[in-house]
This record gives C-alpha cells, structure tokens and sequence, in this order.
C-alpha cells in the first residue's frame, strides 16, 4: 500500500499498518475539520464495503469494530450519513482502482468484534463548547461546566460552576441536536442523575446555534478516551 485515494473533502493513504484519514480545508464536513487527521489501524475495523452514491459516484466505506473509536462510541449510531467520518465518496471512474483499495483492506483485518480497548485515538485537548445553558471545558483531566444566567435552570445555577474530574467520571452520554434539543451528560460515579439534564448539573443542555455537532461529539469522545486510559492505568497499577 502507502498510495493516496483522494475524494469528495477528504484524502485516504492506504499505509502498511493502517488508513490515514486527511480532511481538506473548507472541502471536508465540519465534523471532520475538527476531528482533524486520524490514524485508524485496520485491526480498527470490522468492514470494508463498496455502496453506490448519488449522482453516479461510488461510496468507499469502512466500519470500525464496535468500542475501536471513541468517536463512533459516544455517537451511539446518532450521525447523519453526510457525517460519517468513515465515508469517502469518489468519482464513478475510481470505482475500480477503490475496489483494489478496499479488496486489500479486507485482506488486513483479522478480528472483527468488539475491542477491549478504543484502538483509535481520541480527539485533541484542550476542549471547550457553548451549550444553552452554559460552557463545557475539558483540559484532559476534568471537565468544567460554566453556567450561563440567561439559558440555565434555577436547579443548575443554584449548583453553581462544577468541576468534575476524570477520576470521578464512569462516561458520557451525548445526544444529537434534533428538533432544538440534545444534551452531553456526564456519568458521574455514585450518583444518580436526575431524569431530565435541564436539572442535571452533570450536563450541559444544547438549543439552535449551541451545542452543535461538530463542536459537542469530538468534546465527548475526548472525555470518553481520557476516562477509559484513566481506567486502564487504574486496572494495570492495581495488577
């Protein structure tokens, strides 16, 4: 391998030991800008597969085994296709020389179920994001949540600013904006959290223009990486 198949936003070089997945600037979709470029080693994935695309262009697709990426983990199948990280669409003319590019894939993957471990690296900290209701920030070690007095609930504001650390996180919980509502909710460890986020000062609420997906998704991922080697270390230390 070691060639590049360019495509609609994105580029994909096909390396020895896995894909190397290159957005282009002001081409690719926002999710993938701030994702940036990521490495995924095949034994990542469960799939390759060839689908037909609008407009006569072909779709090469690969599927990341189930707990492989941080990133499809915390979107729980929630991403609209148009956003799907792993989706490269091509000219129908490349339909050939991507099948060659995907026939040699399969050929690399060996197992196909679940990970142990997320075999793909989370995205960058530093993190912030404005939700409705007030601002997230993750510095790799704790998340911060800042409440806004115009968008948080009396329950939240009452709270006041929280600070929780990786320590005391067991996950996140990110729900897509859809229809003016979505949410990010931490798990925190011997809490239960109350049913609706608006009340939940582990969670920040999400509305029109706040919250959005690009910014919100890779922010929970990051924390979701940043937990799990928090717990891998904790499991190894104890050994």
């Amino acid at each position: 391998m070691g060639d590049v198949l360019k495509g609609r936003g994105c580029a994909w070089e096909f390396e020895d030991e896995g894909l190397r997945i290159t957005p282009e600037p002001g081409k690719a979709s926002k999710l993938s800008m701030e994702l940036g470029e990521r490495f995924v080693p095949y034994e990542a994935l469960a799939d390759v597969l060839m689908e037909p695309g609008a407009r006569g262009r072909v779709v090469l697709r690969v599927v990341p085994r189930e707990e492989a990426d941080p990133v499809m983990s915390a979107a729980t199948g929630q991403l609209q296709e148009s956003l799907d990280p792993y989706r490269l669409v091509l000219p129908a003319a490349t339909k050939r020389l991507a099948d060659q590019y995907a026939d040699e894939m399969r050929a690399a993957l060996s197992e196909r179920g679940p990970a142990e471990r997320f075999l793909i690296a989370g995205p960058s900290v530093p993190r912030s994001f404005k939700a409705w209701d007030g601002e997230a920030a993750f510095d790799g070690q704790a998340v911060t949540f800042t409440w806004f007095s115009s968008g948080a609930s009396p329950a939240k504001f009452t709270a006041g600013d929280r600070r929780y650390p990786i320590t005391e996180i067991e996950g996140v919980e990110w729900n897509a904006l859809e229809e003016a509502r979505g949410s990010l909710r931490l798990r925190i460890r011997g809490q239960q959290a109350p049913s609706n986020p608006n009340n939940d000062p582990a969670s920040v609420v999400f509305g029109i223009g706040w919250g959005a997906t690009h910014h919100s998704l890779p922010f929970a991922a990051a924390v979701l990486a940043a937990v799990q080697a928090f717990m891998i270390e904790q499991v190894a230390a104890d050994d």
